[in-house]
């Protein structure tokens, strides 16, 4: 099978890794052919519920209720998810299959065939949440950075080139673990790990047939020929949602606190001048920038006054964020359609975020929240000033 018999792996008579590139149309003739030539009794294959879930309705996005997205406060996790799929799309383009169609043969494949399939992957979410729980701000600035601003005109290497070459593909996962170390030791380690823990779980079911991103066949490979661990707790471990610090909470609800306190003081001193000059820097600075993140996010000039106006009044209220009043205005002044979700989810370049109004609405919560952040940080820094 030529390059491609590089990235079949058997671990043993009863165990075949196959690796694949997620945009790569040899990946899906290689997937095809093995399930009709190994004849397993069991095809696994790295996807989790959400993301089969996506690949087979593309549209799903449709009915998903942007409302409730801002309301959990998820629009930056959809944002990155939706970057890090639009990154793979656009090297799809270039290789002319689309992301995950090699999943999607091996799922169908085996439907053919009336083999079971088994789901081994994390659940992506959980993935994302502990990868950005993980990151530092600067790692995820780079992070954000690398994603969004990349050279869309960069010279690509061919995509049949890296699945043939699977030391090159692991250096270039090595180069994404140095431009950010905690997200690669969840999306690579922890990934590698998972995969292996499920292989073993599900080993006694005759002859199975793994199906995995060629990046991960090695490290998947390495952890299965470690020594038995106990399976279950260490899957469990590894599926945990990471647990919100206690100190980000604190911090929220003690700005307030601090700042009605420090109001009190000045008028319980009578210091009415100071207590003037404190409401001033609050609601300036906070509906400033609270509005510098809505424009940033191009939003409606509608969006951008409420978001201001309502600033000063959230920044004391931690339940209630300026990003979350500013992208609902957005959503409600310039709602997106069925095909506005469509684009979103079939984008093949970041700058479209700005221009399509799924995109533009997380936008809005997103940047709407930092810059109500960023505001209140600066105001109580200048507060404390005139209190100090």
């Amino acid at each position: 099978m030529g390059g491609t018999q590089k990235n079949i792996v058997d671990i043993d008579d009863s165990l075949r890794l196959v690796g694949t590139a997620h945009i790569s149309s040899a990946s899906v003739e290689l997937v095809r052919q093995q399930i009709e030539e190994w004849k397993p009794d069991l095809v696994a294959i790295e996807l989790c519920e959400s993301r089969k879930a996506s690949l087979l309705e593309p549209d799903a996005l449709d009915n998903e209720d942007l409302l409730k997205i801002l309301n959990e406060g998820r629009s930056h996790m959809i944002l990155l998810q939706s970057a890090l799929a639009a990154e793979q799309r656009r090297m799809g383009i270039v290789s002319g299959e689309k992301p995950g169609a090699e999943l999607l043969a091996a799922i169908e494949a085996a439907d053919e065939a009336g083999v079971p399939v088994e789901l081994i992957d994390r659940d992506v979410v959980i993935t994302l949440r502990r990868a950005w729980s993980k990151m530092g701000f600067r790692e995820k600035f780079r992070v954000l950075d690398a994603l969004l601003w990349q050279d869309d005109d960069e010279e690509e290497g061919s995509v049949e080139e890296l699945l043939e070459d699977s030391d090159l593909l692991s250096n270039l996962m090595e180069e994404a673990r140095e431009v950010a170390p905690a997200a690669g030791s969840v999306l690579i380690d922890e990934r590698d790990a998972f995969l292996a823990g499920r292989l073993q779980q599900i080993r006694g079911k005759g002859r199975v047939l793994a199906v995995v991103g060629a990046g991960h066949l090695s490290g998947v490979q390495h952890q299965l020929g470690e020594p038995a661990m106990e399976v279950a707790s260490r899957l469990a471990e590894l599926n945990r949602t990471p647990s919100k610090s206690f100190w980000p909470k604190a911090v929220i609800w003690g700005i307030p606190v601090l700042f009605i306190s420090g109001l009190t003081w000045l008028a319980y001193h009578g210091m009415m001048d100071e207590i003037i000059e404190s409401g001033k820097i609050w609601l300036a600075i906070n509906a400033s920038l609270t509005g510098l993140g809505v424009l940033l996010a191009r939003g409606h000039p509608l969006s951008i006054l409420v978001g201001a106006l309502a600033s000063p009044l959230t920044s004391l209220n931690p339940t209630v964020a300026a990003g979350w009043v500013a992208g609902y205005t957005q959503l409600k002044v310039d709602p997106p359609t069925g095909k506005d979700a469509s684009d979103f989810l079939s984008m093949d370049k970041y700058s479209l975020l700005w221009r399509n109004r799924v995109g533009k609405v997380l936008l809005v919560t997103a940047l709407g929240n930092l810059g109500s952040v960023a505001g209140t940080w600066i105001a109580a820094a200048g507060i404390a000033g005139i209190i100090l």
